[in-house]
């Protein structure tokens, strides 16, 4: 079962938002409302309230426990962007821009819950490719050589 809940217009640009979403995509409903409370960014509350909207959602019409709540997605797009003018030198003016944006959350019980730990022993497999090792400098480095006879006779001895 998907829940979701939509927070439209709010006054902080989508970029800056992503930021704090990319955190908590895939996260336990619960875990992530924990995590929100310490990321210092003025996204952060707003998009805890979204959150908080999308589980109560959960447990009043559909009945779903708070603890089983896995976020699926949480996606920030751009809202219409409020257009003012600042005065400057000269009589002219340049544009100021106020973003909004649109955070949507979308919760479900059907996916398994993966903690970070698990998800960094994943990712590890992913990237486990052998590094080659490269070379800092463009000189070729002279090694020296040694005469086939000489370590023969040595070994002889």
């Amino acid at each position: 079962m998907q829940v979701r809940s939509l927070y439209r217009y709010a006054k902080i640009s989508a970029f800056k938002a992503r930021e704090v979403t990319r955190e908590i995509q895939g996260l336990p409903a619960v875990e992530a409302l924990a995590q929100l409370k310490f990321i210092p960014k003025k996204a952060a509350p707003l998009i805890a309230k979204t959150l908080k909207s999308a589980i109560a959602n959960a447990e009043q019409n559909n009945n779903l426990r708070p603890e089983v709540l896995v976020i699926k997605e949480a996606v920030v797009g751009e809202a219409p962007t409020l257009n003012r003018i600042r005065p400057t030198a000269r009589g002219s003016a340049h544009p100021i821009r106020k973003r909004t944006s649109h955070i949507r959350i979308v919760l479900t019980d059907e996916v398994p819950i993966t903690r970070r730990s698990d998800r960094a022993k994943t990712q590890g497999k992913k990237n486990a490719a052998p590094k080659t090792a490269k070379r800092t400098s463009s000189k070729k480095v002279k090694t020296p050589e040694v005469a086939p006879e000489a370590t023969s006779e040595a070994v002889a001895e």
